[in-house]
């Protein structure tokens, strides 16, 4: 594994908030594990529409928290996927969803490791498909590293693809997402204190610190690039999963948009980048 440098503790930080959250979110309406436990799947129409038909393919995903996203692929088809967390909480969860849903480690596996040791940790040389996204690249220092090990796991003819917030979205007040508040090219980690979490800012918890880094758009095609995969397309979307300014409006699809009277700016973006067969 390449060395991450960052402030002392960040990744021990990070770790022991992720794992304090399972539980949290878990129990969440967000989550909503009753529902999941129904439909089975939680994937989003653009990126099932992206990622295509993935029946019979083998898929991994990267930094799966406790699985729900991986287990859909497995619904949606695929014939073997494997996620990889560095939460123990999280990944012991995602095994027994597993279970419940009647997946043995042949179809469904689950690996607790980090993201940057992944090449070494999971059960597979590669996969036809490396997913993640969707609030990964803002906890990584390194991108670099990151597509270098991403690539290592694509399979010849596979393809990575990532889901992700857009980092304009970040540049942004967090009131009225109207006025630029941070630097776009900031470099250097965000180490904040940040009780609570996405699924309920209100509630109790210990373990609050909070290291993340930002990544300009740029900074994450070029990793990709230069890893050796060939970027098949890179959207840009008008939407969000969450509110995340308090102007945001969610409409009859489930996403959060700006309203009709306000300019419109990307806040998510999709990327597929395929390796040669």
């Amino acid at each position: 594994m390449r060395e991450q440098t960052g402030p002392d503790g960040w990744r021990e930080a990070n770790r022991a908030r992720w794992d304090e959250r399972v539980a949290l979110h878990t129990a969440s309406d967000y989550y909503d594990q009753d529902e999941f436990r129904r439909t089975r799947d939680v994937i989003r129409d653009f990126e099932a529409a992206e990622v295509g038909d993935v029946t019979g393919r083998s898929l991994l995903h990267l930094q799966c928290h406790f699985g729900q996203d991986t287990l859909s692929w497995a619904y949606r088809g695929a014939a073997r996927v494997v996620g990889l967390d560095f939460s123990e909480p999280a990944i012991e969860t995602a095994r027994d969803l597993a279970a419940e849903f009647g997946y043995g480690p042949e179809r469904a596996a689950f690996v607790a490791a980090d993201v940057y040791d992944a090449a070494e940790a999971v059960p597979d040389a590669a996969y036809d498909i490396v997913y993640t996204g969707i609030g990964a690249v803002n906890w990584l220092p390194d991108l670099v590293g990151w597509a270098e090990t991403v690539a290592s796991l694509v399979a010849p003819g596979g393809f990575l693809y990532l889901a992700e917030f857009h980092p304009l979205a970040d540049v942004l007040d967090d009131r009225t997402g109207s006025q630029v508040a941070h630097d776009y090219f900031r470099t250097e980690a965000w180490d904040e204190e940040a009780p609570g979490s996405y699924t309920d800012f209100e509630a109790r918890t210990v373990h609050n610190r909070s290291v993340e880094w930002q990544h300009s758009l740029g900074d994450v095609v070029s990793a990709v690039v230069g890893a050796g995969l060939r970027v098949e397309f890179l959207h840009e979307h008008d939407m969000t999963l969450f509110q995340r300014f308090g102007v945001l409006r969610r409409g009859e699809d489930g996403y959060y948009r700006f309203p009709d009277d306000r300019p419109r700016i990307p806040l998510m973006y999709s990327l597929k980048a395929s390796k040669p067969a």
